[in-house]
């Protein structure tokens, strides 16, 4: 079952206070960044976020984890009501961000000149 992308929106928009979010469609799901790291993935119409020190420490007792496909990482499962607190659900993403590595940087494409 593929992620509906009113369920995209709806994350979105309650995470439209963090001004470095965006996400991208990966393999039918998505991939949700900040910063331009990839913090979590919607899959199967269910958020779930890195496990980060940071993240635990937010999430406390609420914390439940969960695979996005079979054979990824575990990961944060969010509730349905931690997506509902804006707030909360954008505190998480951003002490998520702030925990991880930066991205390492691209690889710069060959061209192709067509000559030999």
């Amino acid at each position: 079952m593929a992620t509906s992308r009113s369920t995209i929106d709806f994350i979105l928009d309650q995470l439209s206070a963090v001004p470095s979010v965006r996400v991208r469609r990966m393999f039918g799901e998505y991939a949700l960044y900040c910063d331009e790291k990839v913090v979590a993935l919607v899959c199967d119409d269910q958020l779930f976020v890195k496990v980060t020190s940071a993240g635990k420490a937010l999430v406390g007792d609420r914390y439940a984890e969960g695979t996005a496909y079979p054979g990824a990482k575990p990961s944060m499962l969010v509730s349905a009501d931690d997506l509902e607190d804006h707030e909360r659900l954008g505190e998480l993403i951003r002490a998520t961000a702030a925990a991880l590595p930066p991205p390492k940087p691209k690889k710069a494409k060959m061209r192709k000149t067509g000559r030999r």
